[in-house]
């Protein structure tokens, strides 16, 4: 991040040791705050006051060793000049708290994500309760205490909730009350807010409420993160936030999915757009996904305008320039590969860009997928060839061998959605025969081939993922409990596929042993409907994979973090046998 010139950045490790010493303080028990917090794979959206208890208790190592890493972690930024962002009571507590304090007034907010409230429907303080204050600054203190404070915090007090009234007095009267227990205990504090609860429910944040939340805190003392400017800017219908600064965001990635994706017009040109608007109070770029690891030309263009005025003149010339800085060395087709990239995959815009990887490969099977995508599929077959034409010369680049992983993995993603679409139209003219050829290549040949080629390359295996969540272990059975919230948080992300498939990621084991026996399953049930002559049931489907979908995360097996197999022989071969068929429309 500093050698991009990020000079802000969230900073959140070892919060949940310092509420645990605010808690036990108020007279909390152990057990009642170890029920509070929810797994490691979820903590985000417990801090946000979406989810609380799922995929939890967090230990007391963990505890431990997350207070060490932020210690680190603040050290190494403010050596570099980079100012943390710090976390900040938001107004949401426990329910024990209640227990302890009969008196106090609270709120129980709706569920969120399809979690029922055994999960979800937080506890908000309302603002007027003497506690709030007093939780918020002792929070403060304790925090500031341990880890020295750079004066600026994060806190969501609404993030995808319903607020209990669009009263706009008691918008500002909470808002109010979230910025008061900050200046009690540091009269610098300046609150970073994420905008998005004003894109995400624009029916209920109309300008009266928006307003009033905003209008609550003194002007530059609220900095707002518009995050999805790339797509949904919200500066534009707010009067540039009726004057708070703001920082252009671009989100990009929900989930953290796999995919070849980006809309990178939009952000090059976003930027100077927001800069220009009239009255414009933007204060700088961000960057806001969920998940990195993927598309890294989307990110290499966003931090670049970061120390530019004025956008790229020649997105085209730009992003050959990128292919040849990425690989180390000029090369023509790897050059017109990216061509192809930029004005395909990465030229999303409107509608279509709103979540990420719908792809029918790693969704639930059913028979109303829309694999309807925003660009020709015969870029990305192109662009396919004509990587694999490069790689003679670019063999021993490792980011290289990383795109001809990806690229194929995104042509047999492409295939699988046509083949997709085959097994849908031979199910309607009810014909077997068509549906399982279309069915068997789909299931038997391309997603395991999918697998195998995932299997060369390190940073597409399961095994690496989990082995990352293991190493923060201190035991086997930690280690056990830190693989099984990585494995939900890929797949079922929840107890009952709550937001099923989300986070969806295509690796080595996972597209193996998660995804494939769904689609197996999903092609035997359909040939047993036609078999039988009786209609598909999506519902009864549902509930016998929702059996396979749990088996495979509660499952000990273990996956080699090493990879296997030559990716460019492989790669080589898959492309022999299936590219013919693309180019002659004879799948």
């Amino acid at each position: 991040m500093a050698l991009n010139g990020i000079n802000l950045a969230l900073a959140w490790n070892g919060q949940e040791a310092i509420w645990q010493r605010v808690y036990l303080a108020l007279g909390l028990t152990e057990s009642e705050i170890n029920e509070y917090f929810t797994g490691p794979a979820f903590l985000a959206w417990g801090r946000m006051g979406n989810l609380h208890t799922w995929g939890g208790p967090l230990s007391r190592f963990w505890h431990l060793k997350q207070i060490y890493l932020q210690h680190r972690i603040l050290d190494r930024m403010r050596s570099f000049g980079m100012i943390p962002v710090l976390p900040a009571f938001a107004g949401h507590v426990p329910k024990a708290l209640t227990r302890v304090f009969p008196q106090m007034n609270v709120t129980r907010l709706s569920s969120w994500g399809h979690f029922n409230c055994s999960y979800s429907c937080p506890y908000l303080l309302a603002p007027e309760d003497p506690m709030f204050p007093l939780i918020g600054s002792l929070f403060l203190w304790e925090l500031s205490k341990e880890f020295g404070t750079n004066h600026i915090y994060g806190a969501d007090t609404f993030n995808e909730m319903q607020p209990p009234s669009s009263q706009p007095s008691y918008l500002a009267a909470i808002t109010t009350a979230v910025y008061e227990a900050m200046i009690a205990a540091d009269p610098d504090a300046v609150w970073l807010l994420q905008g998005w609860l004003f894109q995400h429910q624009p029916k209920f944040w109309g300008p009266d409420q928006v307003k009033a939340v905003l209008r609550a805190v003194p002007l530059g003392r609220l900095l707002v993160l518009d995050l999805f400017a790339e797509n949904q800017p919200v500066y534009s219908r707010t009067d540039s936030f009726y004057g708070q600064p703001f920082i252009w965001c671009m989100l990009h990635n929900f989930g953290g999915n796999h995919g070849l994706f980006g809309s990178l017009e939009a952000v090059n040109q976003g930027p100077q757009a927001a800069r220009l608007y009239p009255n414009s109070t933007m204060v700088g770029t961000g960057i806001a996904p969920e998940g990195i690891g993927q598309n890294e030309v989307v990110y290499t263009l966003m931090t670049e305008l970061g120390w530019r005025k004025d956008p790229v003149p020649d997105l085209v010339a730009w992003v050959t320039g990128f292919a040849d800085r990425r690989y180390g060395l000029s090369q023509e087709d790897a050059k017109e590969a990216w061509k192809l990239l930029l004005r395909s995959v990465y030229n999303c815009s409107g509608k279509a860009c709103v979540g990420h990887n719908r792809s029918p490969l790693v969704k639930r099977p059913s028979l109303k997928i829309n694999t309807t995508v925003w660009y020709n599929r015969s870029d990305v077959f192109e662009a396919w060839r004509l990587l694999l034409k490069a790689a003679p010369n670019l063999t021993t680049s490792l980011a290289f061998r990383y795109d001809l992983v990806d690229i194929t993995r995104q042509a047999i993603q492409e295939m699988v959605s046509l083949y997709y679409e085959e097994v849908k139209i031979s199910y309607r003219k009810k014909d077997l025969i068509l549906l399982l050829q279309a069915g068997g290549i789909l299931a038997y040949e391309l997603l395991p081939v999918l697998d195998e080629v995932l299997a060369t390359d390190k940073r597409f295996l399961l095994g690496s993922w989990l082995e990352q969540a293991r190493a923060m272990a201190v035991n086997e059975t930690e280690a056990q409990f830190y693989e099984q919230n990585s494995l939900y948080q890929l797949t079922l992300w929840g107890p009952e596929g709550n937001i099923l498939d989300y986070a969806n990621k295509q690796l080595a084991g996972l597209v193996e042993d998660y995804y494939a026996p769904r689609w197996r399953l999903f092609l035997e049930t359909l040939a047993g409907s036609l078999a039988q002559s009786v209609p598909f049931k999506q519902k009864e489907f549902d509930k016998n994979v929702f059996q396979l979908e749990k088996s495979f995360v509660l499952s000990k097996k273990r996956y080699s973090s090493q990879p296997q197999g030559d990716t460019v022989d492989l790669t080589k071969k898959v492309f022999l046998k299936y590219y013919p068929r693309v180019v002659n429309g004879s799948l």
